[in-house]
């Protein structure tokens, strides 16, 4: 809003800030911040009346978590009023990224909120069915994909080489849906622990901020050898929102949480990167730079697949958070140590802009 507005009535002086996109992601992620730490305590407290035993938790899980008995779940609620208010301020209203991108958000947002509402009157870890949800969430990915084409072409860059695509064509269209859809699953099945899934969320936002900001200037862009995709800078205010949400929740969800961000804010913040990605041409980046993600939806697909074929386990309990835990290792220690290994993914990740 504010950008369009100085566009509108061509401000000057210190008011000229509102047209730099570097000023408007630090503004961005103080406005979420500054939100979500305002409506945090209240919509917390509103959460525990109404859900009055909170998210169930499974019983077959690690005995510890038993004493979580009672924590409200739905927390990305929090996440979604503090991202989309500083999105509508800071972002250029203008841009149809910002509005595919807002799509997913929501609509995973809204899908996962569905989820937890049914796992909560139902007191029972089952929610939604997995067919139903996968359905409705590529119809939100499908819509998606198709708006961000409609200005990008239909390449797949491979990282850590100059100048080299593979054209999909019309499956590109496919393909950024699975991503999409992907990066949002991935997400949820990491949000298992107290603080596990945010930060991270919070690292890979902060990496793509600047992939993104890169990818959408035609200079830094052709000096590193990645996509040049106009408009892409307005996903690093994107991914700013995200930032500022995601610290504000996390003040909330740092052990012992509060609150869980539930379905509705893990959905919704894979989606949003997935979706970012697919944006900036950098899709591949962000199973580098989401490798913890991806580790933690593999273990799950193995076990499953593994224990259907042989009626044995590779991992004492999936997803692999919980294995950690079997070992002996303290919930804390699990995700401090899975945050560490979410930076140096990072840091990885940032070193395909240059080495090429």
């Amino acid at each position: 809003m504010f950008y369009l507005l100085a566009e509108m009535f061509e401000f000057e002086g210190i008011f000229n800030l509102f047209r730099y996109q570097t000023f408007r992601a630090g503004a961005a992620i103080l406005t979420a911040l500054f939100i979500g730490l305002l409506i945090g305590p209240r919509l917390i407290s509103l959460l525990r009346v109404r859900q009055g035993k909170g998210q169930p938790i499974r019983e077959d899980g690690p005995q510890t978590h038993l004493a979580k008995v009672g924590t409200p779940t739905m927390g990305g609620l929090m996440i979604l009023i503090a991202l989309v208010i500083s999105l509508l301020l800071w972002m250029d209203l203008s841009s149809p990224f910002v509005w595919a991108c807002l799509a997913v958000t929501i609509g995973f947002g809204a899908i996962g909120f569905m989820d937890d509402y049914d796992k909560v009157t139902k007191n029972s870890h089952k929610g939604v069915s997995g067919k139903v949800r996968l359905l409705m969430e590529f119809v939100v990915a499908g819509i998606a994909a198709y708006i961000i084409v409609s200005q990008i072409n239909t390449w797949l860059y491979v990282p850590f080489v100059s100048n080299q695509a593979i054209p999909l064509g019309p499956f590109y269209y496919v393909f950024a849906a699975i991503v999409i859809v992907g990066a949002g699953n991935a997400v949820n099945l990491t949000d298992g622990l107290d603080g596990l899934a945010i930060m991270p969320v919070i690292i890979a936002a902060g990496t793509f901020a600047l992939i993104a900001y890169l990818a959408g200037r035609a200079d830094f862009s052709e000096y590193l050898g990645i996509p040049y995709v106009e408009g892409a800078g307005e996903l690093a205010i994107f991914c700013a929102c995200i930032m500022g949400a995601g610290l504000a929740f996390l003040w909330f969800n740092a052990p012992p949480a509060n609150v869980f961000m539930g379905d509705t804010g893990s959905l919704a913040l894979g989606g949003a990167l997935g979706a970012i990605a697919v944006a900036s041409h950098h899709e591949i980046v962000l199973a580098i730079v989401g490798g913890l993600f991806v580790f933690e939806a593999l273990s799950v697909i193995i076990q499953v697949f593994w224990f259907k074929r042989t009626g044995k386990r590779i991992f004492r309990m999936a997803p692999v958070h919980h294995h950690f835990e079997q070992l002996g290792w303290s919930e804390t220690k699990v995700v401090i140590r899975f945050w560490i290994i979410a930076i140096v993914l990072a840091i990885i990740g940032l070193s395909t802009l240059k080495l090429r």
